[in-house]
């Protein structure tokens, strides 16, 4: 069964100071993607990459399918990013004088497929430059949870042995 591409399910790009936020249906490189944040401030890069598993509750998961409202998605995921830079706690290792004037990250690069993200696939990519490990950890954790929470994406699991019409959407959690 091909689905159709809801009109409100595009791919989109938005570039912040902080890095850049992108939704698409092509494959993620996620070395592409971790060269977007490099810096040679950076002492760390933190990713995160997401992949479609084989299985769901004892369920064997024979694909994903992802489909958002990008124009309000591609927006939620930058602010996610943006809140993440502001939050995340300065290192120790920075001087008592400029823990407030170093940012707890450099850059950041979140990318998330939409369509059919086969098994094995990344349909996620998240990867944080700081100048310390801990801040980059913490933020590609925080920035993680986030997405999954508040950006407008939806996932359908489609299993073996099952109709696919039965495939419900739900949050992607």
């Amino acid at each position: 069964m091909s689905s159709t591409t809801p009109p409100s399910s595009v791919e989109a790009r938005l570039e912040i100071p902080q890095g850049v936020c992108a939704l698409t249906y092509s494959d993620l490189s996620t070395q592409e993607i971790i060269d977007l944040v490099r810096d040679d401030a950076a002492g760390a890069t933190a990713t995160f990459i997401g992949t479609t598993r084989n299985s769901f509750k004892g369920k064997v998961v024979t694909r994903l399918e992802y489909q958002a409202y990008s124009k309000l998605a591609i927006k939620t995921m930058a602010a996610v990013v943006e809140k993440a830079s502001q939050s995340v706690s300065r290192s120790d290792h920075q001087p008592e004088t400029q823990r407030e004037k170093v940012s707890s990250f450099l850059r950041c690069a979140v990318y998330h497929r939409l369509g059919t993200v086969p098994v094995g696939e990344p349909s996620i990519v998240i990867a944080v430059s700081s100048p310390h490990r801990r801040e980059a950890f913490v933020a590609c954790e925080q920035i993680l949870e986030e997405v999954k929470q508040k950006v407008q994406i939806w996932k359908r699991e489609f299993y073996e042995g099952e109709d696919e019409s039965t495939a419900e959407w739900k949050e992607n959690h």
